[in-house]
């Protein structure tokens, strides 16, 4: 696809301002190839045609979702524009002061300490990939350091502007491989390496007007390692020391530090001697007009600077020398060229110098000819620059000399295995007026930045190597012509040389020749239009003009060797050793170090002391010096891996997290190539791919055929074995199409929804007009005439239902009287028959009665029967008694039968039950005998078996000292708490011979065997578990029966009975108390080793929902290597592990609340170290991550609730990580959001909470960034952004022990376990 079909309408580019540099502008109307303007719109809403030419198209912009990322290469377009947009989106707004660029690291000076370089911060980015964690200091060395443990020598080349925070990240960087890789012995090598560079900022750095502490010189740093990868040495080369600082400081600068500390302790007993004053004093400390520091305490800083000499093990004499040279120099300064001058006798009496000879060549020269020597007197002007020659040459031997104490000091014995090299060194610079500095300077920048471009180009050759890419070699921009225009034969080096060898060499005549040979013969150099002083080199990062004034007079660096002579003559040692005819370097690693460079390097000619004809003046050519060690400097980084940190200024009001100053231009990054592995390109882009596509079960195929479909120019990308690489604005493109067809269908729901929404609304609008139209029609049809007929409907109605109602009372009336009448009749006969009944039921019962007294054996139911007759006697007429008498005599006869039969059947069936019971008391009462006389032959067999064992344990005791026998084999198939319960019997036994001897040796021997086993197997979780457990109980038995009342109030009185009677065993408790302490430290340490390592893969990195975490478009840092990722830990994982760490404890028996404990501690962990690493990953800050966490907690929780652990307060300690999912999830626009993000996030500071907050990243175009002005909101304290994820004191103090445990050592020991250390 063309690059000009991208420039459609709603595409945003990036317009040519004249104020911001570059403004952001959309695309109202699609580009045709042809137009000569573009429609856009401005951000301020004002409409623009802006013209353009076809083949230069203004730089397009790249999408919301990549703004603001942590590598630069992960941008679509990297360009001008989108790279200081990303920096101060990053800088500004989030407050990232990282962002990588490929493999370069870019840091931004931000004026201000945050707290981003703790040794929580060091461990949270040690053994981490680079990629893993947000850009970081600490990240480039951990890279540097796995990579010289596992290849080979490494070096990290930071570079920058003056004030771009250089010597801040080197330290930065020293002190990370300090900490990570402590070294072995007690010399504290790590804490020296860390010392020096106190010493050398002193004396090498001063305030400038962009930079308070700006380096005024290059260091490269070799910090040495032994086979364990620990320091053991180090060694330091400086380049280039800024000397004309000693003697000249423009308005607002100051001199080096060192001159100020010395000034502010002029009055203390030990320097009163070198005769000091405050700085205003003295010449050399106040040309510049400012002599302190905002917020500097240079007596301080002098009290901090002899303490390092001291831990450098320089002595109070080495630092008086010191001092008194730097003093010296001070009085130096003020010397005046008069008869009588003070302060050149103090001078010539600190150095203890002829002042007589001083006085008289410092203001007179010699001159040899042939024939005769003359002695000349100089002019004011000549004299003066002659002190001031020899006060820069006497401070350079004396910041040489301190460099080479300090490498002396940090001289090792024995061979060096690997080093790592750190580079401090200026970055390319370009002010309103260039001279002999920067243009040293920006030579040294174009030699790194060939070997930055050689470095780039061998790792993307080895990648498409890897890849199989069968691309053909493309060339890359490479600087050599500008090397060779300065440095070849007959170059800018080599002519400035030659005119300093020319007595009457001058500035304008060495111009000159560079106009001769160069003008309109290298396109590289050129010649102002407007000077005839000046030259032109076009660099590789712009343009610079040089001014040649001063290039010879700093190239010769020329002292007079008359003065040289009378410094030699010195009785003052170390001033005579600095101006010795041939004095020796020491080098510490000459011996031990060989270094091979991968290319040839120019060689320097041997022109390093040189004397000119007819004055007798010692002249160094400095550009030689500087060339032969930087010549040394590019063969050591070419025999290394290289590392790269670009510093930058934001401002020139050293303010901190101020607007990105965007007319600085991003310099030495190549164009990278884009890459995806095809899992990400697979996850990101699915929702191209059509179902026919998606049918096919190999990834990598489908990816092939879809990259087919969409980009028609095979050109524009390769597939590899791992990765697809991508020309420059494909991914853009791709990011485009899936912008279109997630835009597309939006649109479509949209659609839907609205389309539902509007016909809801019309038939409601419908229902209501048919309803306000009914009324309507009503009220139009009330008239008088439809009134009148309606009064006349209810007069109608009124008579009409009168008469009915009229003829229903009268019906009801005439029914009422016929049920009165036939009612009354029937109740007067019911009244007679039953008086009538009551004469015929007497008469009939006193027969009965008579008839039952005389015949007493008749059959019982007579009487029944004789009832019956009575009874249907009594309720029938004559005709009818006899025969409903006889049909009830057979019913009754029926009944009786039945319930005779009912009867005999419960009795038969409870005699079975009875019988039933029998028999299964006697089989009990067998059963019974049985287990009697099984029991009697156990007791019998117990009695025998303990007299063995009885005589056992007395030989043992006697001959092996009651030996403890640590378990052999698998542990948890014991009986939990069996051998504490063996090791109290002997306790006993012991106790009940009363002898204190075997006692003692016992529990020594107990102690010792149990310390020995912990020992052996302190990575065991297994062992530990078991002998925790053990010594718990062991512990709890001697307390239960110690006989103390504290301890026996819970016993049964049989339990009392049994208690120890002859000693008293309190200290041994102690011991074992503390001993107990030391096992569980070690068990809480081995539980955290075994799941640290899975709990950022598996509750972070690892999806427990499939499918919602949409990938976004990575840089180089975040490059996978493999399609399928088969070895990472996932959430089951560490659900396995706790099952395993769960299943152990129980099986050994370990108590209940120290299991609770365990598992709170794991937990704690698990959520610290979650926490931790969301705070140092921008990448995991989404909304779709925060619902993996918070799943994963789910899966935690149930975890907890399967294994019945509730009540341990676990869940609690998941609590903070629990609120920055929820925070990650929550909408963050309002101010009604920012007060809920506040009462709801208790468990997270202010600082966590903004830390989340400008980490936030989006996953796709439709979510929002957080704005600063919403951070603002909730941003009200700060407090340590990182949790503590170390095992604290409180760990077992905080657990409940239930009295029934007697495990009140548990308590007791509070400060002891603070002090304890598993050894």
């Amino acid at each position: 696809m063309a690059l000009a079909e991208l420039y459609t309408q709603y595409n945003r580019v990036w317009i040519p301002d004249s104020e911001e540099v570059w403004q952001s502008a959309e695309i109202t109307k699609d580009y045709k190839a042809g137009d000569h303007f573009l429609h856009v719109q401005l951000e301020d809403g004002t409409e623009l045609d802006y013209p353009v030419d076809p083949p230069a198209l203004p730089p397009l912009r790249n999408p919301d979702i990549l703004v603001g990322e942590n590598d630069l290469t992960a941008l679509s377009y990297l360009h001008e524009p989108a790279v200081l947009h990303n920096l101060k989106v990053r800088f500004v707004e989030s407050r990232l002061i990282y962002t990588y660029s490929g493999i370069i690291l870019v840091a931004i000076n931000p004026y201000k300490q945050l707290p981003i370089y703790g040794d929580a911060i060091i461990h949270a980015y040690s053994g981490q990939n680079m990629g893993d964690m947000d850009p970081h200091i600490f990240a480039v060395a951990e890279e540097a350091y796995k990579q010289m443990a596992r290849f080979s020598n490494q070096s990290i080349i930071v570079s920058g502007e003056s004030g771009a925070g250089k010597t801040v990240s080197a330290r930065y960087t020293m002190r990370y491989f300090a900490t990570v890789s402590k070294s072995s012995s007690n010399a504290h090598v790590e804490d020296k390496v860390l010392a020096s560079n106190p010493i050398t900022e002193a004396v090498g750095n001063a305030k400038t007007t962009r930079n308070d502490n700006s380096s005024r010189f290059g260091k490269y740093t070799e910090i040495s390692f032994d086979p364990s990868y620990r320091i053991i040495g180090a060694n330091m080369r400086t380049y280039l020391l800024e000397k004309s600082r000693v003697v000249f400081q423009s308005e607002n600068e100051r001199n080096y530090h060192i001159f100020y500390q010395l000034c502010a302790s002029a009055m203390q007993p030990e320097f009163k001697h070198l005769k000091l004053g405050s700085a205003e004093e003295f010449h050399y400390t106040r040309m510049g007009g400012s002599t302190t520091i905002e917020g500097v305490d240079d007596r301080a800083n002098m009290i901090e600077t002899q303490k390092t000499f001291a831990l450098l093990g320089l002595k109070e004499d080495f630092q008086m020398d010191v001092f008194k040279t730097l003093a010296a120099i001070l009085h130096l300064g003020n010397l005046e060229i008069t008869l009588e001058d003070n302060h050149l006798n103090i001078f010539c009496e600190l150095l203890e110098l002829n002042s007589d000879k001083m006085a008289q060549w410092l203001c007179h020269r010699k001159i040899i000819t042939t024939s005769e020597t003359v002695i000349k007197p100089m002019t004011k002007p000549q004299a003066l620059n002659a002190r001031d020659a020899l006060a820069k040459k006497i401070y350079s031997h004396l910041f040489d000399y301190i460099v080479e104490r300090i490498n002396q000091a940090l001289q090792f014995s024995g061979k060096q295995h690997t080093f790592i090299g750190v580079l401090d060194i200026y970055g390319f610079e370009t002010f309103d007026v260039n001279s002999f500095e920067q243009f040293c300077i920006n030579y040294a920048n174009e030699k790194l930045q060939q070997q930055f471009n050689l470095h780039v180009f061998k790792l993307e050759q080895e990648e498409y190597m890897k890849e199989d890419i069968p691309w053909t070699l493309i060339d890359f921009y490479d600087n050599q012509p500008v090397i060779d225009l300065i440095e070849a034969k007959m170059g800018i080096l080599e002519l400035l040389d030659e005119e300093c060898l020319l007595p009457h060499g001058t500035d304008e005549n060495w111009l000159q020749k560079l106009y001769n040979n160069f003008v309109n013969k290298n396109a590289l150099f050129e010649k102002p239009r407007m000077s005839n002083t000046s030259f032109i080199i076009q660099h590789f990062a712009d343009k610079v003009e040089y001014k040649c004034e001063g290039f010879l007079e700093k190239n010769r660096d020329t002292v007079y060797e008359v003065l040289m002579e009378i410094l030699k003559e010195s009785k003052f040692r170390l001033c005579a050793d600095f101006f010795q005819d041939s004095p020796v370097s020491i080098s510490p690693f000459s011996s031990t170090i060989s270094i091979k460079s991968a290319r040839p390097v120019l060689k320097s000619p041997n022109k390093q002391l040189r004397m000119t004809v007819g004055s007798k003046v010692l002249c160094t050519v400095l550009l030689c010096d500087f060339r032969s060690s930087l010549s040394l400097l590019m063969e050591t980084l070419n025999a290394t891996t290289p590392h790269y940190v670009r510093c930058i200024k934001p401002n020139d009001e050293k303010q901190p997290f101020e607007v990105l100053l965007c007319r600085k231009r991003p310099t030495g990054s190549p164009s990278p190539t884009y890459q995806w592995t095809y899992i990400e390109f697979f996850s990101r882009y699915s929702i191209l791919m059509t179902q026919q596509e998606l049918s096919f079960s190999d990834k990598k195929q489908i990816c092939k055929i879809v990259l087919q479909r969409l980009i028609q120019d095979p050109n524009q990308y390769q597939s590899g074995r791992t990765k697809i690489f991508f020309r420059a604005g494909q991914v853009a493109y791709l990011e485009k199409l899936r912008s279109d067809k997630l835009r597309h269908a939006c649109i479509v729901i949209q659609t839907s929804v609205r389309g539902w929404l509007q016909r809801r609304r019309f038939l409601c609008m419908k229902q209501a007009a048919i309803t306000i139209q009914q009324y309507f029609r009503g009220q139009q049809a009330i008239t008088a005439q439809a009134l009148k007929q309606t009064w006349a409907a209810i007069i109608i109605q009124k008579y009409c239902r009168g008469y009915l109602v009229r003829k229903l009372c009268q019906l009801i009336h005439v029914a009422a009287v016929t049920i009165q009448a036939y009612t009354r009749g029937f109740l007067a006969r019911k009244k007679y028959r039953k008086v009538q009944y009551k004469w015929d039921f007497s008469n009939w019962k006193q027969r009965l009665l008579c008839k039952r007294d005389g015949d007493k054996g008749s059959n019982p139911c007579y009487f029944c029967l004789a009832c019956v007759i009575l009874l249907s006697s009594t309720y029938f007429c004559k005709n009818k008694a006899r025969s409903f008498s006889s049909k009830c005599l057979i019913v009754s006869f029926r009944i009786l039968e039945k319930n005779f039969q009912s009867q005999k059947q419960d009795y038969e069936k409870e005699i079975a039950s009875l019988k039933g019971e029998i028999k299964v008391l006697r089989e009990e009462k067998t059963q019974l005998q049985q287990q009697i006389q099984q029991e009697i032959t156990i007791q019998d067999d117990l009695k025998i078996e303990v007299g063995q064992l009885t005589k056992q344990a007395q030989v043992k005791l006697d001959s092996l000292h009651f030996g403890v026998f640590p378990p052999r084999g698998v542990v948890v198939n014991t009986i939990p708490g069996l051998p504490a319960h063996i090791l109290f019997m002997c306790v006993r036994y012991a106790d009940y011979l009363n002898d204190a001897d075997m006692l003692k040796s016992f529990i020594n021997v107990t102690i010792d065997g149990i310390k020995q086993v912990v020992k052996e197997n302190s990575e065991d979780f297994e062992m530990l578990s078991f002998w925790l457990s053990n010594t718990y109980y062991f512990l709890n038995c001697l307390k239960q029966y110690s006989g103390e009342e504290e301890f026996m109030k819970h016993n049964t009185p049989r339990q009392n009975n049994n208690c120890l009677k002859h000693f008293d065993l309190s200290e041994y408790r102690q011991v074992l108390s503390d001993l107990a302490i030391q096992i569980y430290h070690q068990f809480i340490l081995v539980m955290e080793n075994n799941i640290q390592h899975m709990i950022v893969p598996g509750m972070l990195e690892y999806e427990s929902l499939q499918g919602i975490s949409g990938l976004k478009p990575t840089g180089f840092r975040k490059r996978s290597s493999s399609i399928d990722d088969t070895d990472t830990y996932t959430m089951t994982s560490i659900l396995q592990q706790l099952s395993y760490f769960y299943s152990t404890m129980c099986q050994n028996g370990l108590d209940s609340e120290l299991l609770k404990q365990a598992v709170k501690q794991l937990f704690f962990l698990i959520g610290a170290v979650t926490l931790n690493s969301l705070f140092l990953r921008k990448d995991m800050c989404s909304c779709r991550k925060g619902m993996q966490i918070r799943c994963n907690i789910s899966y935690l929780e149930e975890w907890l609730k399967d294994k019945n652990l509730q009540s341990s307060n676990a869940k609690e300690t998941l609590e903070p990580l629990s609120q920055a999912a929820w925070l990650l999830q929550v909408k963050k626009i309002t101010d009604d959001d920012a007060k809920e993000i506040c009462e709801h996030c208790t468990s997270l500071s202010t600082v966590q909470i903004v830390k989340i907050l400008n980490s936030y990243t989006p996953i796709d175009d439709f979510e929002k960034r957080v704005t600063p002005s919403f951070v603002r909101k909730v941003q009200v304290r700060a407090t340590p952004l990182l949790f503590d994820i170390k095992v604290t004191g409180h760990f077992i103090h905080s657990v409940f022990v239930a009295a029934y445990l007697y495990l009140a050592f548990v308590s007791d020991h509070v400060t002891a376990l603070h002090a304890v250390t598993v050894h």
